[in-house]
């Protein structure tokens, strides 16, 4: 026998032995569950998905000899509550009546009355990690979510890909017999997924829940969103008065409704998720209109009138004391007659948007309670993913992505936008005193860690079947990452050991329930981290330590990370944080800092990375695109929704478009663009003449034209344009070429350098959401398009 024959009979001996074994493995798996299934009727919920029982085998030839075996279906344990989790985004803890703060949402305090409200909840700062540690029950670096998904590294920890030893919560409610949907804001994928190639294993479709409608990104134009339902791409709603919330929610009741008239004894899970108060803050008139003239007394009085309100409701202690704004905050006495008109403004479109979402939990709160099931159903309502934000600056924004291009807006240039503010023509953000106003007691915001302004949010559990000591306050100290724990002991499920073969990490939340019915019940969740992008602290058994490294509208860190000062808070008798004790009790200050290391350690937190604009650039945080290292990308009819990540990136250098089309005698419609109204740029033709426009964050736009009408037939169009160079943000000239002959150049004195939208992408042969140009009567191109081929040069 010779040697390559003898591996070959050894390779398939070493196949045989795999398979045996891992017969044997599933043989005793399923010998273990039909175990248990046959002695209490119940499965081992530990292990999923629960095996089915071992098909029995027959010798009878007649089926009416035989009796046939028990139907095999996963329930949830008798008796198990429907589960509904609403998550507001960026809503401070000072924001809501029910926790003291100025806007009215009557469906938050109708279940703050019948339920509790925990004034010591806490979140991790930003989006995208408070929803992976909710939506698993770990910390938001084990789930590798340290920041926010288009600020992932490469690095454990912010990667941004969900460990295959970390199961969602919807998934494991799935596999225990309920149904599941969500509704709204995901912000859960990595970027460089975003597209048909995957992988889809972080799509809400592919991570347990059954339905999905809603967006993928971090925020969306609540007047032109970018909706998926499940994974495919929907059409940009046409209709005027169409608002997403108000979509989002005509689609949870739709979906319950249904749910219920098949299988009404089953139970239901349901995320509702709002884009709402995230900017941009779009929201109908009559919603602004409610707030007019109500924040005319400026964010100073409207804090201190918060803080009074708080103490008032016991939502803060009596001797709580007021924690000082940011230095780099303006007294609303010192600003101009302008500034005060602007940013009264702002505030009243913010509340609109707050009070418009609340309205519309309250259509679906009432649909469930019409089902009849609201007795028995959890309803958990977050008021905030992290802090207000403060990402608007000083002066707030008409088109928010200036922020992330760093270009300054000033408040004439924004009050020439005052009637229409908070329209579908604005993409706008408020001004960062009102982020810190509606942030009281705390001094920080959205973004800051390691400050209770970012990480504090109301919360409201409402269930009748299980909690009888209503209206009540909880203080015990909790944590996003305590709600799937939460969820799980009131199912009567456990987390699960093993899923799909791979071991599971143990849950690092801690379940609430033990403070449904005990008001004093002693604390369970002793030691919590925080940390994002350099803001860090660590709670310990009422002790805060904790660093400001940078601010939330600061481009860089307020030193380096070696040169930071801690500071030390007993945060059980100093509920704002307003008295540092470091210089007192250094000792405690040391011992803090050590049991942050070992924390940060053994939760992935380390090394720190606080490049935040840095980070926004793939390349340069090793974080993968689709387009790694391509210089051309080479485009079809019908691709449409490419995210940044996906589309190949044309900022800060030269590059071409060139198309091959066929048109009539009067060809209309777009070729390629990527943005929208508030920055892009698109190729077209517009009654026969092929143009370009470049859209400057909706500041500025320049077209260069073609001087002549194409004819009926084929034709190759090329835009050209050469970069100035010289730094990022630089101007350059365009060229149209068509059919080999130069047509027409134009400058475009400023590009935008980084981003364009993050939810108005790149399209071929149509521009949906919001247009780059004026298009004429359609943007949908009439002709054919061979092909579209950008080349970077």
């Amino acid at each position: 026998m010779n040697l390559k024959w003898s591996y070959t009979v050894l390779g398939i001996l070493a196949i045989g032995l795999c398979l045996a074994s891992c017969k044997e493995k599933t043989d005793s798996v399923e010998t273990e569950q039909s175990k248990a299934i046959a002695s209490t009727g119940e499965y081992d919920r530990t292990v999923l998905p629960i095996v089915r029982p071992k098909r029995p085998f027959y010798t009878e030839l007649d089926v009416r000899d035989v009796k046939a075996p028990p139907r095999f279906e996963v329930k949830a344990p008798k008796g198990a509550p429907n589960v509904v989790i609403v998550l507001i985004d960026d809503m401070g803890f000072g924001v809501t009546n029910a926790f003291g703060g100025p806007i009215e949402m009557p469906t938050m305090d109708k279940l703050a009355d019948n339920g509790l409200r925990y004034n010591r909840f806490h979140t991790t700062a930003l989006c995208a990690p408070t929803r992976s540690a909710l939506m698993t029950g770990y910390n938001h670096h084990s789930v590798n979510m340290g920041s926010i998904t288009e600020t992932a590294t490469s690095f454990p920890g912010n990667d941004a890909i969900r460990p295959q030893s970390i199961t969602p919560m919807p998934e494991v409610l799935l596999q225990n017999g309920y149904n599941t949907a969500m509704f709204g804001k995901c912000h859960g994928v990595p970027p460089w997924e975003l597209s048909v190639s995957g992988p889809q294993t972080q799509w809400p479709a592919h991570s347990g829940f059954e339905k999905f409608y809603g967006f993928l990104g971090g925020e969306t134009n609540q007047w032109a969103p970018l909706i998926y339902d499940g994974v495919t791409m929907m059409e940009t709603p046409k209709d005027s008065d169409y608002h997403f919330t108000v979509d989002m929610t005509n689609q949870a009741i739709s979906w319950v409704r249904f749910q219920q008239a098949m299988t009404p004894e089953k139970p239901f899970m349901m995320y509702y998720a709002p884009g709402a108060t995230h900017a941009p803050h779009h929201t109908p008139q009559e919603w602004i209109d409610k707030n007019k003239g109500k924040f005319d007394a400026g964010w100073d009085v409207m804090r201190q009138e918060t803080f009074e309100r708080q103490k008032a409701l016991g939502i803060i202690p009596q001797d709580a004391k007021l924690a000082p704004k940011p230095k780099d905050i303006k007294d609303w006495e010192d600003l101009t007659d302008k500034e005060k008109k602007l940013f009264s403004r702002q505030m009243e479109v913010y509340a609109g948007f707050a009070q418009q979402t609340d309205y519309e939990i309250g259509r679906l709160k009432e649909a469930i309670e019409d089902l009849g099931v609201m007795d028995n159903t959890v309803f958990i309502y977050i008021a905030g993913d992290n802090g207000t934000s403060a990402e608007g600056g000083m002066n707030g924004m008409f088109n928010e992505m200036t922020y992330f291009n760093q270009i300054p807006e000033t408040v004439d240039d924004m009050l020439e936008h005052y009637d229409e503010w908070g329209s579908p023509s604005t993409y706008p953000h408020m001004a960062a005193g009102w982020a810190v106003a509606l942030d009281a007691p705390f001094t920080w915001t959205k973004q800051v860690a390691s400050d209770f302004g970012g990480t504090r949010n109301g919360m409201v559990i409402h269930y009748p079947k299980g909690i009888t000591k209503t209206g009540e306050i909880r203080e015990q100290f909790s944590h996003v990452n305590d709600i799937a724990p939460t969820v799980y002991e009131i199912v009567g499920v456990p987390a699960p050991k093993v899923v799909n073969g791979i071991k599971q990490n143990p849950i690092e939340g801690t379940s609430l329930v033990y403070t449904f019915n005990e008001k004093d019940a002693e604390e369970q969740h002793k030691v919590q981290y925080f940390e994002m992008f350099g803001n860090r602290g660590i709670y310990s058994d009422g002790w805060l330590a904790r660093v400001i490294h940078k601010t939330p509208w600061g481009a860089k860190p307020l030193r380096t990370l070696q040169e930071d000062i801690w500071e030390l808070y007993n945060e059980q008798e100093d509920f704002a944080l307003t008295n540092n004790l470091a210089d007192k009790h250094p000792e405690k200050l040391k011992e803090l800092q050590e049991l942050f290391m070992k924390e940060a350690e053994k939760y992935h937190v380390l090394p720190i990375d606080d490049r935040l604009f840095v980070r926004l650039t793939a390349s340069a945080v090793g974080r993968p695109t689709l387009m790694d290292g391509r210089k051309q990308l080479i485009l079809g009819e019908g691709m449409r929704g490419m995210a940044p990540d996906v589309f190949i990136n044309t900022h800060n250098v030269s590059f071409s478009i060139t198309a091959d089309v066929e048109v009539d005698n009067n060809g209309n419609g777009v070729l390629v663009c990527q943005g929208g109204r508030f920055g892009g740029f698109s190729l077209y033709i517009k009654n026969g003449i092929p143009a370009f426009t470049y859209n400057f964050l909706g500041l500025e736009s320049y077209t260069v034209k073609a001087t002549e009408k194409l004819k009926s037939g084929k034709h190759k169009i090329v835009m050209d344009f050469k970069y100035d160079g010289g730094g990022p943000g630089k101007g350059g000239l365009a060229t149209i070429i068509v059919d080999g002959n130069k047509s027409a150049e134009n400058r475009i004195d400023k590009t935008q350098m980084t981003i364009f939208s993050v939810d108005d992408m790149a399209d071929v042969g149509i521009d949906e959401g919001t247009q780059v140009a004026d298009y004429g009567s359609s943007n949908k191109f009439n002709g054919k398009i061979k092909k579209v081929v950008i080349d970077v040069k």
